[in-house]
């Protein structure tokens, strides 16, 4: 169950596509959202569903542990050198907005490493509503909630739910049980966010991540045009 976003335009590229050397450099979306609202999961979701079409490499954040890296690990979604780990030892804004700077090293690095790459995902440490990335970091930026958070999240809003270029309402299949409307939550979330798509996804589902990769696809597209 989604929002039509079919007259969603993919905005063009940045001007600093390339490495100092020249070399077209990785397409970067970050990740962000909530504890527990399935960002992980839908990192392993992505990796999986293009892994075998492109070139990809994953960051994760996390404040003392390595915890979301080491699952990724253990579901073998990519192999172990493209899979990256910050410790960001403070809120997890500051890694992915103010000071960017362990995030973008570690970007290069597997670029270095692992390279060529077309997609890094950047998945930010567990958050709140305010969470948003530096456009020094990512070129794009998915925000994940789940329903069990409650209805009311699309209309309280903040950055991550109005301003993501796209917004994923995680866990559809846990409405009945926690008492979540999606009907309420796709209109609240349309009225929050204008033409910005909205996607609305349970990963126990048959069809899980694809209407997400699908996105990520055409980012790729424009990107590598």
């Amino acid at each position: 169950m989604h929002l039509d976003h079919s007259h969603h335009t993919t905005p063009a590229p940045s001007a600093d596509a390339h490495r100092p050397d020249g070399r077209r450099r990785a397409l970067r979306i970050g990740l962000g959202g909530p504890v527990g609202s399935g960002k992980t999961a839908t990192v392993a979701a992505l990796c999986r569903a293009l892994r075998e079409e492109f070139s990809l490499a994953v960051v994760t954040n996390d404040i003392y542990t390595r915890e979301d890296a080491e699952f990724l690990l253990r579901e073998a979604v990519l192999p172990p050198e493209r899979i990256t780990a910050v410790e960001t030892g403070a809120c997890p804004h500051t890694a992915i907005r103010d000071d960017i700077s362990a995030n973008l090293e570690a970007v290069e690095d597997l670029e270095d490493a692992v390279g060529p790459l077309d997609l890094v995902l950047v998945e930010s440490g567990g958050d709140n509503l305010t969470a948003t990335f530096s456009k020094g970091l990512v070129d794009a930026q998915i925000f994940v909630i789940d329903v069990a958070g409650g209805d009311d999240i699309p209309r309280k809003g903040g950055p991550g739910v109005t301003t993501a270029d796209l917004l994923v309402v995680n866990k559809t299949d846990l409405a009945p049980y926690v008492g979540s409307d999606l009907g309420r939550m796709a209109a609240d979330a349309k009225a929050a966010r204008g033409e910005l798509p909205v996607v609305l996804q349970s990963l126990r589902s048959e069809t899980g991540a694809s209407e997400v990769a699908a996105w990520v696809r055409a980012r790729l597209a424009a990107w590598t045009a």
